[in-house]
């Protein structure tokens, strides 16, 4: 077997900065090993074109979760990145950190070292924040690898119309939801660059594939971890019809998704033991919350038409189209160099919430989904009005029903699972309705596209969100950090329990959701993996290396 000090499975979000740090100091040969191929295609770098990567089985695994109760029996699709850069080269760009209490309750959860202070530290370890003015021109702060961009004077002038209806209904303004005050309305943040969308893949994994010790090999499927005495020794993979081993001098690492991960885990005979006997798979450690715990945000949108030339009215159309393209082509400006999630925030549902209960999305745009995915841009103007709520309590479960690596794994969310979560379901609509109800909001607004949430009683909520809301793409959890292996996967350096060797790292070990966009905080998670990777086998150089 091919011998390497770390192998990391998956190219994405958290694996390409893990790459990057382990191969940095020149001591530590890495290798990668990534199912889709790569990253650099026309719509996964425009800003605008995510829409068009949505349904596109050469980047995306297109998952679907089982029918869900809690939504009325409707089985909702799960687009997951199958590219380099994973999830994170086919997101909608939103960068946000999330909320301090959220990793407080991380620490609460049993995973220690992880609170809001030292999360913060890293975040400002990872981050480049730049301001991009109208004329294209860019002011920089802080030296991390990842630009987080300011786009605020280049956001279609409609969007300025759910700041002023935000501040009208008595939501505060923030300029920056990452900033020191992240409650209130403002601009998204995005990982855009000159145009271009910033990845996980650009920041980290490309200066890391130009040192000789890092090595990619793509369009494969890992479908084991090899194990001797409780202990991770290596991968197998499947290429070209073949099985190639390949053997880990120090740990192999798990950055697969919180999908793809328990999935991995499961086929390796980690897991549930009884799920694995059932599925004819030996068990190496029995760990009944591999797969366990999911967590993932739900969101319910209102469309809007619009009295006032909204972003339709520059993308509607063969015309506009060209115009916007030619636009993109020569100058890297216009509409296709911005995402369209541009004005949101973090508020609380009534002043006696002790944080932000509620995410609000505001889009200067509307649209439909063709039967075979494409997005049409309507040719009136519109836009959206979404809410979702921040920290669902409600938890699914991902687990394998063959032991055939190519079939998918059951992804079963139980939404709405909770009475918390059906009280903050309509608390999302009520928010919605409040920011449609706005003097501002009333006066561009024509009319509903579908049924008037302004008219809505609470049961009628309840109902629409049931038969409407959708994944915001968000699973976590399904190897969280914790205390133990009674309620957990992982310890808090990101080890499995009770298997040496081995760690996972991505947003399956995220103890609970953030109460944001999860694509930030993978990466923030990944960063501070790495710190402690390096210290271990530091200490395992010295004789102090304590193994899971």
């Amino acid at each position: 077997m091919s011998e390497f000090d770390y192998i990391i499975v998956g190219a994405g979000s958290a694996g390409c900065v893990l790459a990057d740090r382990l191969s940095a100091s020149g001591k530590h040969s890495v290798l990668v090993l990534e199912a889709g191929g790569t990253d650099s295609r026309f719509w996964i770098k425009v800003p605008l074109g995510y829409a068009f990567t949505f349904f596109d089985a050469a980047v995306n695994w297109r998952y679907t979760a089982e029918p869900d109760e809690g939504l009325n029996g409707r089985a909702a699709y799960w687009p997951r990145g199958k590219v380099v850069g994973g999830s994170g080269s086919i997101n909608a760009m939103a960068y946000l950190r999330g909320l301090p209490h959220d990793f407080d309750d991380w620490e609460r959860a049993g995973a220690t070292g992880w609170n809001a202070e030292t999360v913060w530290a890293t975040y400002d370890r990872l981050e480049r924040h730049c301001e991009t003015r109208a004329d294209g021109s860019s002011v920089c702060r802080g030296d991390g690898a990842l630009v987080v961009s300011d786009l605020g004077e280049r956001m279609h002038p409609f969007s300025r119309r759910f700041l002023e209806a935000a501040e009208e209904i008595g939501f505060p303004l923030t300029k920056d939801m990452n900033g020191q005050s992240p409650e209130g309305f403002s601009y998204y943040r995005s990982n855009v660059h000159r145009g271009r969308r910033w990845s996980s893949a650009d920041a980290f994994f490309r200066p890391a594939l130009r040192r000789s010790n890092v090595q990619l090999v793509s369009t494969v499927l890992v479908d084991k971890i090899l194990m001797r005495d409780r202990r991770a020794i290596g991968v197998q993979y499947r290429q070209g019809g073949e099985l190639v081993r390949v053997h880990a001098r120090r740990e192999v690492i798990v950055s697969a998704g919180a999908v793809n991960t328990p999935q991995l885990l499961q086929l390796s005979g980690i897991g549930p033991g009884e799920l694995l006997q059932s599925m004819g798979i030996d068990v190496a450690q029995d760990l009944r919350e591999v797969g366990r715990g999911l967590q993932d945000h739900l969101t319910i949108s209102h469309y809007f038409e619009a009295s006032e030339p909204t972003l339709n009215s520059r993308i509607s159309g063969k015309l506009g189209q060209l115009k916007a393209g030619l636009q993109y082509l020569l100058m890297r400006s216009g509409p296709l160099s911005v995402p369209v999630n541009q004005v949101g925030g973090f508020v609380r549902s009534s002043p006696d919430e002790p944080v932000p209960d509620l995410q609000a999305y505001c889009n200067p745009a509307s649209y439909s989904i063709r039967s075979d995915g494409q997005p049409v841009i309507d040719s009136e103007p519109g836009f959206l009005l979404c809410g979702q709520p921040c920290r669902p309590t409600s938890r699914g479960e991902i687990r394998i029903t063959s032991s055939d690596p190519t079939v998918p794994p059951l992804i079963q969310p139980n939404s709405l699972s909770t009475e918390k979560d059906r009280a903050d379901a309509v608390k999302a609509l009520h928010l919605i309705r409040a920011l449609a109800r706005a003097p501002t909001m009333r006066r561009v607004t024509v009319a509903c596209k579908g049924p008037d949430v302004k008219r809505m009683s609470d049961d009628e909520m309840l109902a629409n969100f049931r038969e409407k809301a959708v994944t915001n793409y968000h699973p976590t959890c399904t190897c969280r950090m914790g205390r133990d292996a009674g309620d957990s996967v992982l310890d808090s350096r990101l080890r499995v329990h009770g298997v040496e060797g081995l760690r996972v790292v991505d947003a399956s070990a995220f103890p609970n959701i953030t109460s944001g966009n999860t694509n930030a905080p993978t990466m923030m998670l990944a960063l501070r993996a790495a710190d402690l990777i390096l210290e271990d086998a530091r200490a395992g150089e010295t004789g102090g290396y304590s193994a899971a």
